[in-house]
């Protein structure tokens, strides 16, 4: 099958999230992915602090081919230098200068092939006033206003349950590659880029952002499950009688369908609610009518009689019910594996979809190392003795 990005080979000197992603979805629509790992493996691979930390290195790393490579070393160096001139791709996110300080930067790699699409993911970005600052999922959460925006405004600012800013960086990042290589087939060039966490997930922000400059300057930071920008009403999450349940109103007709559902189109012409600025006046109000009606119901019951009316909402559902979730595993995004030491897990697929076109099948991510002589022996032409004096070295 010739998947979208078949023929395409990826070098990914990444690690944990960020840039395991990028190249996992390049992985998942077909590129040949080769891992190099540091001596020890990848440091996702050794988490194993509480059982299953160590799931999300099989997320992200299905589909890869993986060598060790001590890039410390002269002879490490030299050893991944000869692998740039088949390359399509280098990807990396270390902090901002490492590349240059093992010399392997983009002026190094681009000198030998230069049709190479060089791509560093990073916190702050590879230029600015943060650039040298450690950056981590939680950092960058801070830094930009994620943390701030999150919460209850009684309450102190809370992180996003979801590793955002790791993985927004890490869908920006394939972006830019995607784009880049489309970019040298007209022009036969290769790129650099350079796509900071930071930068990804500020877009994110915009409600929030959009009552910055509101007609208020008294908005909470933190509006809880509320919308970030106080200007829809109902947006909430309500209690039920076995959980909870998300329901809001965009316009008008969401209005109209949420009273019919709840019985209550008496309220239709009501003048504090009739429009949605009066409702957001009103918030506290509309939110405990709503709330009075769905505790008297089960999340099911609630979402049922919603949908009915075409009204968007959603039970909140913990993670357990989310792995098993019908719809996902139909359309294939997830899948059950047998995994070596946690046995049946639920992994994921790539997001991306063409329609169509099956997707590669899913191969278990490699063991450390496992492809060295494949691609040293076979793709260099090292012969066996050569591959024992760079493992006797700590090269390999």
């Amino acid at each position: 099958m010739n998947h979208p990005l078949s023929g395409i080979r990826v070098l990914d000197l990444s690690q944990v999230y960020n840039g395991p992603y990028a190249t996992y979805l390049m992985a998942t629509a077909g590129a040949d992915v080769i891992k190099i790992e540091p001596p020890g493996g990848e440091f996702l691979r050794q988490r194993d602090a509480r059982p299953g930390s160590s799931i999300p290195f099989t997320m992200l790393n299905g589909n890869k081919r993986s060598v060790s490579l001590n890039l410390k070393t002269e002879a490490g160096r030299d050893l991944f230098l000869k692998l740039v001139p088949d390359a399509d791709v280098v990807l990396e996110n270390f902090a901002p200068g490492v590349m240059a300080r093992l010399k392997i930067d983009y002026e190094t790699l681009s000198a030998i092939n230069p049709r190479v699409v060089f791509a560093s993911g990073s916190g702050y970005g590879q230029t600015g006033p943060y650039r040298d600052y450690p950056a981590m999922d939680l950092t960058v959460q801070a830094m930009s206003g994620v943390v701030s925006s999150t919460g209850f405004s009684e309450h102190p600012p809370v992180k996003a349950g979801a590793a955002i800013c790791d993985f927004f960086g890490g869908v920006h990042l394939y972006g830019a590659v995607v784009t880049a290589l489309f970019q040298r087939e007209r022009t036969g060039i290769g790129a650099q880029l350079d796509v900071s966490m930071l930068d990804a997930v500020y877009p994110s922000l915009a409600s929030s952002i959009g009552g910055a400059y509101g007609e208020s300057d008294d908005l909470p930071p933190r509006t809880g499950n509320q919308h970030g920008g106080l200007s829809l009403c109902p947006y909430n999450i309500y209690q039920a009688r076995d959980g909870y349940i998300a329901v809001l109103c965009n316009h008008e007709k969401h209005w109209q369908a949420l009273l019919r559902a709840m019985q209550r189109s008496d309220l239709a012409e009501h003048p504090q609610y009739s429009s949605m600025r009066g409702r957001v006046e009103q918030m506290a109000q509309v939110d405990a009518l709503i709330d009075a009606w769905t505790r008297t119901l089960d999340r099911s019951e609630v979402f049922d009689r919603l949908i009915a009316e075409r009204v968007p909402c959603a039970p909140v559902r913990e993670l357990a019910e989310t792995l098993d979730d019908p719809h996902m595993h139909e359309r294939g995004m997830l899948m059950k594996v047998a995994h070596p030491t946690f046995g049946e897990v639920t992994i994921c697929r790539s997001p991306l979809k063409f329609v169509g076109q099956p997707p590669p099948a899913w191969i278990m991510p490699p063991t450390y190392g496992q492809h060295n002589e494949e691609i040293y022996g076979g793709d260099l032409g090292l012969d066996s003795a050569k591959l024992a004096a760079l493992s006797q070295q700590g090269v390999i």
